[in-house]
């Protein structure tokens, strides 16, 4: 989703992969921590100043063109948007057309090679169809 501001939503998966990000170099921090770095990050003294002029709304959309990154059966990916269309209120079927193509089988045996994909995501940019070990299967980032 391209916008001169992240969403709400896209802010808040900023400052869940910055909090990640800083437990892997050791260093622990809390959610509303992270919150308030991302808030700065963008410009604003803190969270609460950010999420008031961003809104805490879902997103409008994705938009026919615009690149995205995400997973797909836990396959990494970027791909352009090809078709959209809203659902319901914040969810979108998307069609996305891989840069490269993702292999996405397990099996050793045998492949399934993918350079398209259909999906529906919400709001947070992922699927309520999960894969066996709860992942979501297509999850697209915000």
């Amino acid at each position: 989703m391209n916008a001169e501001r992240p969403s709400a939503a896209q802010a808040k998966n900023a400052a869940k992969r910055l909090r990640g990000t800083l437990a892997d170099q050791g260093r622990t921090v809390s959610h509303s921590e992270s919150l308030e770095m991302i808030a700065r990050q963008n410009g604003y003294r803190d969270w609460n100043s950010f999420l008031a002029v961003i809104g805490n709304a879902p997103p409008v959309g994705w938009r026919v063109g615009e690149q995205v990154t995400g997973t797909y059966l836990s396959q990494d990916f970027r791909a352009e948007v090809t078709s959209v269309s809203e659902v319901k209120s914040g969810w979108f079927r998307l069609a996305l057309k891989l840069d490269t193509p993702i292999d996405v089988v397990t099996s050793e045996h045998f492949s399934n090679v993918r350079k398209r994909i259909r999906g529906t995501v919400g709001p947070k940019g992922h699927s309520v169809e999960r894969t066996s070990d709860g992942v979501p299967i297509l999850r697209v980032d915000m």
